[in-house]
């Protein structure tokens, strides 16, 4: 009696458990349907504005080091000294044509270990031109540095920040994810040494998960370099490869460029569910 007494209210426990579940998932498949999340950023819809990475939402103080590279060689040497002194990768975008002009130049960049990214074969407004013509920009560049040294790159970058939806279309559909930058030292303005640091230690988007541009073959960035890398690490950021900083998958990116991990989404979203479910109120 008492054994068939135990499987009856086991029997209960396990139906009303089944039916709590199946009620808690129709009103989570409510919510999530009537918040949609933004669209990722491999799959965006056709008719919003397709936006490049400026920057990666980290609670993490991290931040990458990026280097537009179409210009002179004649600073390279002291930029990667400095950069190895202050064990800080960088990623440099360079053009199809610093390839063919520099290759010595690519070779040192990759044996410091640095990334390499693309920055189109012939620094054009490539939001000028269309489909075609911006995938042969960024194939050409591609071919170029594949014959030169065997390797691949997965970042890209348009000449002079000019981007729109077909730009970065067609990063995506060569197998790019498409870089902006979040925090422009303005090196290539040739302020001096003081403007470009104070530039970017005081600029507004510093953070983690910030982008820094920067370029050789300018006047002033390899002398403010050194001391550039040593106020970052005071002000307690730590320098991390691009490729390390960059998210592949499972993200969306925000109105302002932002990268954003599809679980902090998800974990917005599902908190106040669950505590709705308990009848308690939930704080942020």
């Amino acid at each position: 009696m008492k054994r068939r007494l135990v499987l009856y209210f086991l029997f209960l426990f396990t139906v009303f458990s089944l039916l709590f579940l199946a009620i808690a998932c129709t009103s989570c498949n409510r919510s999530f349907n009537q918040s949609t999340p933004p669209a990722p950023v491999s799959y965006p819809i056709s008719n919003e504005r397709k936006l490049p990475i400026y920057s990666v939402q980290t609670e993490k103080p991290q931040i990458a080091i990026t280097f537009d590279s179409a210009w002179g060689v004649e600073d390279l040497d002291a930029v990667l000294s400095s950069l190895k002194e202050a064990s800080a990768p960088a990623c440099f975008f360079v053009t199809g044509e610093w390839i063919e002009k520099y290759p010595d130049a690519i070779k040192k960049i990759l044996s410091s270990g640095h990334e390499i990214g693309n920055h189109g074969d012939n620094h054009k407004h490539m939001n000028q031109l269309s489909m075609e013509e911006c995938k042969k920009e960024i194939a050409g560049c591609h071919a170029k540095l594949k014959k030169l040294t065997g390797n691949d790159m997965s970042f890209f970058r348009a000449p002079y920040g000019e981007y729109n939806n077909t730009v970065v279309e067609a990063a995506t559909q060569s197998g790019y994810q498409t870089i902006q930058w979040s925090v422009d030292s303005l090196d290539w303005k040739n302020y001096g040494t003081a403007n470009l640091i104070n530039t970017v230690i005081h600029h507004k988007d510093l953070e983690n998960g910030a982008i820094l541009l920067l370029h050789n073959g300018t006047t002033y960035t390899a002398e403010a370099l050194p001391s550039l890398l040593q106020a970052l690490k005071e002000k307690g950021y730590d320098f991390v490869s691009l490729k390390r900083l960059i998210l592949k998958d499972q993200y969306s990116i925000d109105h302002t460029g932002k990268q954003i991990p599809a679980k902090a989404q998800t974990r917005t979203t599902l908190i106040p569910f669950y505590f709705s479910l308990l009848n308690m109120p939930y704080k942020r």
